[in-house]
């Protein structure tokens, strides 16, 4: 039976990918913190890997006493208090890991990296879209981060990687997305400017489908976007999920410039204590960005990928799941 290692298993996309693993029947170790919970951890045949990407020798001890054949490296910070922890958590912590796997390289390591690290393609050019050998350009400290994490994988010779940069994902445990499903239930289908994002979405099983097929492949050195192939406005967004929830909402749009200005004001009050505030200058640039389109044909080439969920069946079994947990 063939060893998986994946990081970052505690959370949304990583407690789907240990899933997918063992549907696999693959020997999946969950790759974790001391304090993280194991809520959505509970198989019987799943083993624990405690993690110190800080401490090289323990990672070193641990590579060296597993021997992993595969390793998905999905622990990363999306948000984070300080600008700062982007570089060590996206990046720095890469380059210590795949410096503890000197002499011991799995068959495959597999980065989950994002849209984020290409930036956004043209506002103006509506058929523009991102690709591979397109210049990437990212727009936030996260996307900086994730870009020079993967520059760091490809300069590594003797580590056969795969690269995966998913669009927006949705599905049950996401937090980020349930933020508006939650205004959505209590009545409120609030925007952030009127013009149409082009919105690439990709639904949390479709994705982790994908990441597992890539990681088993005998692909390597390749990189990857990953949506469902469609693109989509706010609103698309918003009516999937309102037809889902069923409540009728009173739909009105925030300016942008009122957002950029609050915006501005939290991070001088953030300079004082050191902090970087949720809404920021950096957020604003996401959302002034309306195209993110991007190229999946290399996925249905390589691994014939076609999306099992399409983004109304996604998002109605992601109310579906809140509510059941009682989260709405």
């Amino acid at each position: 039976m063939k060893k998986i290692l994946i990081t970052g298993a505690s959370g949304f996309v990583g407690s789907h990918l240990v899933e997918e693993a063992l549907n696999r029947n693959l020997e999946v170790y969950a790759g974790i913190r001391k304090t993280s919970s194991r809520k959505y951890l509970q198989h019987p045949d799943l083993k624990f890997a405690e993690l110190n990407f800080e401490d090289q020798d323990s990672l070193k001890k641990l590579v060296d006493d597993h021997e992993f054949d595969y390793i998905i490296h999905n622990a990363g910070l999306v948000n984070a208090a300080r600008l700062d922890d982007f570089w060590r958590v996206n990046f720095d912590y890469v380059k210590n890991f795949t410096a503890a796997l000197d002499g011991r390289q799995p068959q495959k390591f597999t980065f989950i990296s994002s849209l984020a690290a290409y930036g956004p393609a043209s506002n103006d050019a509506p058929n523009d879209y991102l690709y591979e050998e397109r210049i990437p350009k990212p727009i936030n400290t996260y996307g900086k981060s994730k870009l020079a994490a993967e520059q760091h994988l490809r300069s590594l010779d003797k580590l056969p990687h795969v690269i995966i940069r998913p669009g927006g994902v949705y599905g049950p445990r996401d937090q980020d997305f349930f933020t508006f499903y939650k205004l959505l239930n209590r009545g409120i289908e609030a925007y952030i400017g009127k013009r149409p994002q082009q919105l690439a979405l990709i639904y949390v099983k479709d994705l982790v489908r994908v990441v597992l097929d890539a990681t088993l492949s005998d692909k390597t050195n390749k990189g990857y976007f990953v949506s469902d192939g469609k693109y989509y406005t706010q609103h698309q967004l918003g009516d999937a999920a309102k037809k889902a929830i069923g409540k009728k909402t009173i739909r009105f749009h925030v300016p942008l410039k009122a957002v950029r200005a609050v915006a501005w004001c939290m991070e001088q009050f953030g300079k004082g204590n050191g902090r970087h505030p949720a809404l920021n200058l950096e957020k604003v640039r996401i959302l002034e960005s309306l195209n993110w389109k991007c190229d999946i044909e290399p996925l249905i080439q390589d691994y014939k990928f076609q999306p099992a969920w399409s983004l109304e069946e996604g998002v109605a079994e992601s109310i579906e799941w809140y509510r059941k947990e009682g989260w709405l």
